[in-house]
């Protein structure tokens, strides 16, 4: 037996009872004839004793050495209430070391020094601190409250195939060659969303699934290549319903792993009231700084980034003030993001001062101090451009500001809803439609003549559900009718033989009694990265891509022997 407790699991109830514990030590401390040990383990941490006859077996035991003790638990005379287990202390009286360790490349503790990369080259040693073990908790804990909801409303858990067929769903497969059939090639799915209508069609009713999913595209710190979510489809449920009991599933999630009351309804917004306040369709609204439509007001004002524009927008941050330095920075954040400038203006002694100021008369500087609300101290930043850009731009600008502001508090949660987003976007790259979220999303139904005459004022019965400004997941009322379905593609710019050669199995199965079905999908690492208040997605995941799309710990990708690509009747030719 190597221990008969956990070490973080001892409290003065303990005193007096015998134990063995087992673990890394985490800190060593000689003083005279006694030698202190912090023992660590996956629960926490519990302080060793070691008094002068038994103080020579540990004189060369360094961090991060697995040792075994055994010994009487006693009160400490000097309790450390930082400590769970700062009550007590354990009076060694054997030792058995385990294994040796080398010096370890970063601290082992909460607070490190090391860089990203280093930890994740050491990723095993980087789990080892205590505040990412208590992460992947979080993610456990959050992983069981909804499988557990899912499991008792009716649910079935499916699973679905890791290799398919290469679809067009918007981001770039992960191709896999197929030995056995040469020059064909198996897709790892981007999600399981065919599979999961498909399912709907044979019937399963309510289906559920924690899917490892892949998509080749670039990584942030929310994004991996490969990553986990919780997919979810149902049938002869309308939108409301699948909305209720996703907010009753995560509203049961926040209490059991956050111990947070969350109230329901969640706030809902369309996605035209998501970007004309917000400039975001996963806003945060955990703090103000909406936006006010300026268009009408300075349209008249002769400057001519104003006349030139569609939209005029723009937002106050209240006791703001930005250098000189600092504005072209956040007017480069506004260029990159897409809009053409950034027009700021800061009140003092009752006075608007910036750049553009000259190009307004009084009373249009009266009007603006009006419309904002501005008082001294404040900053207005206005962006003027078309519609969209206007929007986004201003968008990116807003949650930069609050980041600079510290209003974006990890404790501090705020779900809502964006519904009712639009069917297709026009690409100028490509020079056709896409879809906004996915070419299988329902058209509103009061829209459907709109697919002949202007697409691009379709709306869709699809709703996201935003945390923090976090987007968790998207869902969408399906289409079920195989001519609308094909009326779609057509708008996208496929062919007859496109459709048939990229989805031809999943529209021949709907002539075969297709109901109507809807559902959505939770980014799971998400959802855990945001309950362990935490920014980065790779922290809730155990061995992550850096992002560049590598593992500094294994090296992968890496190249293969030649003789597994003549296997598979691959050859790898240098890119001119």
């Amino acid at each position: 037996m190597y221990r008969t407790k956990y070490n973080g699991t001892l409290r003065e109830a303990n005193v007096g009872e015998r134990v063995q514990l087992v673990g890394w030590v985490s800190k060593k401390r000689n003083f005279g004839q006694l030698c202190f040990i912090d023992l660590r383990d996956t629960t926490g941490i519990c302080q060793l004793v070691f008094d002068e006859q038994i103080a020579p077996e540990v004189k060369d035991v360094r961090n991060e050495y697995v040792i075994q003790v055994e010994g009487v638990v006693e009160k400490r005379k000097d309790p450390n209430p930082a400590m769970p287990t700062g009550a007590i202390e354990v009076l060694v009286d054997k030792v058995n070391i385990i294994n040796t360790a080398k010096t370890t490349p970063l601290i082992i503790a909460d607070e490190t020094d090391a860089l990203e990369d280093t930890r994740m080259e050491y990723r095993y040693l980087d789990l080892r601190r205590p505040i990412m073990q208590q992460r992947l908790k979080t993610r456990h804990a959050v992983s069981r409250s909804l499988r557990d909801y899912l499991d008792n409303h009716g649910f079935l858990e499916v699973e679905t195939p890791m290799l398919g067929k290469s679809t067009p769903e918007g981001a770039r497969d992960y191709l896999v060659p197929s030995r056995v059939h040469p020059g064909s090639f198996y897709a790892l799915p981007q999600s399981p969303q065919l599979y999961k209508q498909l399912l709907m069609i044979a019937g399963l009713d309510k289906y559920y699934q924690f899917a490892r999913c892949f998509r080749d595209e670039d990584l942030r710190a929310d994004r991996q290549t490969d990553f986990t979510q919780v997919d979810i489809e149902t049938s002869f449920l309308s939108e409301q319903e699948i909305m209720d009991f996703t907010e009753e599933m995560l509203c049961k999630t926040m209490r059991e792993v956050k111990g947070i009351e969350v109230e329901r309804p969640f706030l809902k917004l369309t996605w035209d009231e998501a970007m004309n306040k917000y400039g975001s369709d996963k806003p945060d609204n955990r703090f103000g700084m909406v936006f006010e439509d300026l268009t009408e007001q300075c349209k008249g004002i002769e400057f001519p980034v104003f006349q030139s524009a569609e939209t005029i927008k723009g937002f106050l941050a209240d006791d703001f003030h930005a250098s000189n330095k600092e504005v072209k920075k956040l007017t480069d954040l506004v260029k990159k993001n897409g809009g053409k400038g950034l027009v700021v203006f800061k009140m003092q002694d009752g006075v608007l001062s910036g750049p553009a100021r000259k190009f307004f008369s009084d009373d249009d500087e009266k009007a603006l101090i009006a419309t904002m609300g501005a008082k001294d101290g404040d900053t207005i930043f206005i962006v003027a451009d078309t519609w969209r850009k206007a929007c986004t731009a201003l968008g990116a600008l807003r949650s930069e500001i609050a980041r600079q502001k510290g209003l974006k508090k990890n404790d501090e949660f705020s779900f809502l809803w964006v519904v009712d987003f639009p069917m297709f976007e026009w690409s100028e790259e490509e020079g056709r439609y896409v879809s906004e979220h996915h070419p299988f999303t329902m058209p509103k139904t009061e829209d459907l003549p709109l697919l002949d005459t202007d697409p691009s004022k379709v709306k869709t019965n699809a709703y996201d559900i935003i945390l923090n400004g976090y987007e968790l997941g998207g869902g969408s009322m399906r289409i079920y009718d195989n001519d609308l379905q094909k009326k779609i593609f057509k708008i996208l710019g496929l062919s007859d033989e496109d459709i048939q050669n990229k989805f031809g199995f999943f529209v021949d199965a709907f002539q075969y009694g297709t109901p109507p079905h809807g559902g959505l999908a939770l980014g799971f690492d998400r959802v855990a990265m945001i309950l362990a208040e935490t920014d980065s997605i790779r922290d809730v995941i155990a061995f992550p891509k850096n992002a560049a799309a590598k593992c500094p710990m294994s090296k992968a990708p890496t190249p293969v022997d030649p003789k597994q690509l003549d296997e598979l009747h691959i050859a790898v030719t240098e890119k001119e």
